[in-house]
């Protein structure tokens, strides 16, 4: 099926033209052609580390892009931001699992139009509202990280950092059976991390190697999961696990050097460092999992009534406004959880 309207549209993307700028510009979407649909954005979420690490220049420049959707390259000018949920506009030739008006989930920046392949986009279910399909990219990581994981039933897993992602790990993990113990600085996300059931949550400072081995009889936590972006949460991950323990490095640091002391308690304790990225999932579960099934099981996770996403939205701000957040967020707003650009139900 396709839509009336078959003209080419004037739209507005958000880029980072330089190191810590952001803006608007305008841009031109096509018609959508053979194999295409043409999507309007109702809300897109901003990655509080991935795309801080792209605002703040923190990428090796030569790094190739590794979405489809992004434009320009880690040395400025760039388009980046993967988490849009919206509903199709209309439809190219060829294109029968989509029609005008379906909601979708597509990793694509922040833009209020745009034209894409038609297997970009995940179809959601009618009665998923898109305030909560924002968070599909967020899930989507929180799983594969779960995945990567190497907890069992009845073990303790660790958590550093109760950003969005790291609230998402903590919530499946307790869901899985796993104990769950969570390191965070800022008071109202220790909070949010109760509410995800995790069973203790403390600060940096609070001697976390010393309340881990407290809580588990001297052993250590049996896989502890870095999800704050900071290489200090890294070491102390190392610190934490028990004896053969892993630890799932869920961060992307980008350029920045991280310091670990694998003299200790890693060299003797044979502790393992596992990095987990989006983009493949564990090899282990490849003859069963792929990104259809992983797509299928994010949808149902976020359909959990039970599941509060509304209290991560700390800030939903017009996508007019949206280039003023990053200089927010760069500066440190404690109180920034999750900010989503709302660029209206037009």
């Amino acid at each position: 099926m396709r839509s009336a309207a078959r003209d080419s549209l004037k739209a507005t993307a958000l880029w980072f033209p330089a190191r810590r700028v952001a803006q608007l510009r305008p841009e031109t979407v096509p018609v959508p052609g053979q194999g295409e649909v043409r999507v309007r954005a109702v809300l897109s979420a901003v990655s509080h580390g991935t795309e801080m690490l792209v605002y703040r220049g923190e990428v090796p420049e030569d790094l190739s892009l590794d979405l489809p959707t992004f434009a320009g390259g880690f040395s400025f000018p760039i388009k980046h931001g993967y988490a849009s949920a919206g509903r199709v506009l209309d439809t190219g030739p060829g294109v029968e699992n989509l029609a005008p008006g379906d909601p979708v989930f597509v990793h694509h920046p922040h833009q209020d139009v745009f034209t894409v392949p038609a297997d970009l986009p995940v179809r959601l279910p009618g009665d998923l509202d898109l305030s909560r399909a924002v968070f599909f990219a967020n899930m989507e990581t929180a799983l594969n990280v779960v995945h990567d994981s190497p907890a069992r039933l009845g073990e303790t897993a660790l958590v550093f950092g109760q950003g969005v992602v790291g609230l998402l790990v903590t919530r499946l993990l307790k869901m899985s059976g796993t104990s769950v113990l969570a390191v965070e600085p800022v008071p109202e996300r220790r909070e949010l991390a109760l509410k995800m059931g995790a069973d203790a949550v403390f600060g940096p400072d609070e001697d976390p190697k010393g309340r881990v081995f407290a809580a588990t009889g001297g052993r250590g936590a049996d896989v502890a999961v870095e999800a704050s972006g900071s290489g200090a949460a890294l070491a102390a991950a190392v610190e934490c696990v028990a004896v053969e323990g892993t630890v799932v490095a869920a961060s992307w640091y980008g350029k920045k050097e991280v310091g670990l002391p694998l003299g200790g308690r890693f060299h003797r304790g044979r502790v393992k460092i596992k990095s987990s990225q989006v983009g493949r999932m564990t090899p282990e579960l490849g003859a069963r999992w792929d990104r259809g099934r992983r797509a299928e099981a994010v949808i149902s996770l976020l359909q959990d009534p039970l599941l509060p996403l509304d209290s991560f939205v700390s800030h939903r701000v017009p996508f007019g406004e949206a280039p003023g957040v990053y200089g927010m967020l760069d500066r440190g707003d404690v109180g920034a959880v999750q900010v989503v650009f709302d660029y209206g139900e037009a």
